[in-house]
């Protein structure tokens, strides 16, 4: 490589360098292409902290691209996977609830996953530092930190319920098995008869000691699953103490481990009777009810939670790549790779509850729930009448039910971690991870009282899920029509040095903000006060719900009057305007690199700068291929 004036590594610390300018303002620096002095009019050196910015020395990076992957996989490979998505598909149409999911994960998931991969990368930055990209929009990263928040929070109480059963499977007998002593109107694995099935009991009773409403309190924290969520937030305080140095390394057993375990039980579920006429039900497609608009939100919903996007997890692993690293590929991995594991866990959980259906001598819609009856229920039920080593069957499950969780969790608690540590960079990473995973565990208590179900479901119904849609529709809405899909795109081009196409450039530009704009009114049309297994919450629970949401959604109009009023100087036209372009810092960390961007910026601004309007539209919407500055390409 010839050598080059803006090359940072080759210019002395102390000598003039043309093409790096300080804003005295904040520090940091803005790249000129014209040798440009410093405001104070003295030539512009380069420093020490100049030089280390530009080796990349500030800010961790992941050990290799491998391990990226992985923990994207294991980020979006979730418990959504194995037991919301297959009942979700069977209740919304089986077979035909494929069509509109793959629908929606081509014009909904896979854009949005990219997007947030390119912004992290971009900038490295997380959730909220990304938002120099239009800072009167910081209240969505915020927003989506409170959202993140409420959902780790109840997320690893999920956990310690598996670890629980985890510890529980080490027996001669599995506990779930047989029907205890007073447990009324119980039948049990051999035949005992009862109503009520022993596991369900086991878990309703005996784990959680659920209580039929909560009007007079939650209870206090069980102490068995007390030390579980323990367990639970202690590994994932160890898998993140290092950042993305530990919890890469994880990720190779947090990724892998469950395919096996998912393997297995298929294999072994397959083989039982009545597997079959399970796997059938799943498929068998119910086509009348792709015209029903339930099932296309519950699509949106499913996808959503599944790979993981608006929740601050993808742009704060991606936030820890090189700059022109190929997450192009990445994303259609994961994407894929979230599909086919759904679709792996369907065929594996029908193929048991086939089983179950079989060995009751009923239909399968009677054995079928969702959601934790699915984990703690129906399945354990079933591995309880396997004839050979139940036990080996039973810890395998619990294990791949708490890797898919850590494997998510982490990626929750790192988004808030590294959302603090990019406001504070001089405070200690291992401390505020310390700090956050101590809070996340008193937090957690609340979900392993004799109430927690019901605190759970309403954190996930205010928290989880109707806020999302909210920030993810704004997120989308401010990168492509505020910050620009032409910027967003010539971005892009600049990192990955292909051409983005038709597809990403309309849904981005059109097709997914407006898809995500009809769901929202939707879901705000069908809206009705959440339930706990068809009871109502007292009115104080309720309220509580709304506060939660509240906080969450009021971030966005909050932050923006912030940074209205921050730019306010002359006029309020004025102000507005500032607050909706991207600050100095937004861009490329790299000092080399935002050099080469700001060229590169300038070149393409050129090129347009004569062309008729027509073309200027053909160029938005199809896009044109983009030759990437020569130093950008001898340096790849």
């Amino acid at each position: 490589m010839g050598k080059d004036k803006y090359d940072l590594r080759q210019v002395e610390l102390g000598n003039e360098n043309p093409g790096f300018q300080i804003d005295i303002t904040d520090g940091k620096g803005v790249i000129t292409t014209n040798g440009a002095k410093a405001t104070n009019g003295k030539p512009v050196v380069a420093s020490k902290d100049t030089v280390q910015l530009e080796e990349g020395t500030d800010r961790q990076q992941w050990s290799n691209p491998v391990e990226f992957l992985l923990s994207c996989i294991a980020m979006s490979v979730g418990l959504g996977n194995v037991w919301r998505f297959p009942f979700t598909a069977y209740e919304n149409g089986g077979g035909a609830f494929l069509i509109p999911y793959i629908i929606v994960l081509l014009i909904v998931g896979k854009p949005f996953y990219y997007m947030e991969l390119a912004l992290g990368q971009f900038s490295s930055s997380g959730p909220v530092r990304v938002w120099e990209v239009v800072p009167a929009l910081k209240g969505v990263g915020i927003g989506q930190l409170v959202s993140t928040t409420g959902v780790f929070t109840y997320y690893c109480s999920i956990m310690a319920i598996t670890m629980f059963y985890f510890f529980a499977s080490f027996t001669a007998e599995l506990p779930w098995a047989r029907c205890g002593e007073g447990w009324v109107d119980c039948a049990d694995s051999f035949g005992s008869n009862g109503s009520i099935s022993s596991s369900e009991i086991y878990f309703k009773d005996i784990v959680l000691q659920e209580k039929d409403q909560i009007n007079d309190g939650v209870g206090y924290p069980e102490w068995r699953l007390t030390l579980c969520l323990l367990f639970s937030w202690v590994t994932i305080c160890l898998v993140l103490i290092k950042g993305v140095q530990s919890s890469g390394k994880a990720a190779y057993f947090l990724a892998l481990f469950p395919y096996v375990v998912l393997i297995i039980l298929l294999v072994r579920g397959a083989t039982l009777p009545g597997a079959v006429d399970g796997i059938l039900y799943f498929i068998t497609p119910q086509w009348e009810q792709l015209l029903n608009p339930k099932v296309w939100y519950q699509a949106v919903t499913q996808s959503f939670f599944s790979l993981g996007v608006a929740f601050g997890g993808l742009t704060m692993y991606a936030s820890y790549s090189p700059l022109h690293h190929n997450f192009h590929r990445d994303a259609m991995i994961v994407t894929t790779m979230d599909t086919f594991t759904s679709l792996l866990a369907g065929f594996t959980i029908f193929a048991i509850l086939g089983n179950l259906a079989y060995e009751k001598g009923t239909d399968i819609s009677n054995v079928v729930s969702g959601g934790s009856g699915l984990a703690f229920i129906s399945y354990p039920e079933t591995i309880a009448k396997f004839n050979e080593v139940p036990q080996l069957f039973s810890v395998l499950f619990f294990l791949m039910l708490y890797t898919l969780g850590i494997g998510s969790a982490i990626s929750l608690v790192g988004a808030v971690i590294t959302a603090y540590c990019d406001q504070f960079p001089t405070h200690k990473r291992w401390i505020v991870t310390l700090v956050v995973c101590t809070f996340g565990f008193l937090i957690g208590l609340v979900y392993v009282t004799p109430g927690g179900q019901w605190i759970l479901d309403l954190v996930d119904y205010f928290s989880g899920t109707f806020i999302i849609y909210i920030l993810a529709l704004t997120e989308i809405i401010g990168i492509s029509w505020i910050y620009g899909v032409n910027n967003f795109c010539r971005d892009l081009e600049f990192m990955l040095g292909i051409k983005v196409g038709f597809y990403w450039r309309v849904c981005w530009g059109f097709v997914t903000p407006i898809f995500l704009l009809a769901i929202l009114i939707y879901s705000l049309i069908t809206l009705t006060p959440i339930q706990y297994q068809g009871k109502d919450y007292p009115d104080a629970a309720y309220a509580c719900g709304w506060v939660l949401f509240f906080i969450g959604v009021v971030q966005v109009p909050f932050w923006a009057i912030f940074a209205i009023c921050k730019y306010y100087k002359t006029s309020i036209p004025e102000a507005i305007k500032k607050a909706f372009r991207p600050t100095k810092r937004w861009g490329p960390k790299s000092a080399k690199s935002r050099q080469e961007w700001e060229i590169y910026k300038e070149e393409e601004k050129e090129k347009m700068r004569n062309e008729t309007k027509s073309f200027k539209f053909l160029h938005l919407v199809f896009g044109v291929t983009r030759r990437r500055p020569s130093s950008v390409s001898s340096s790849s």
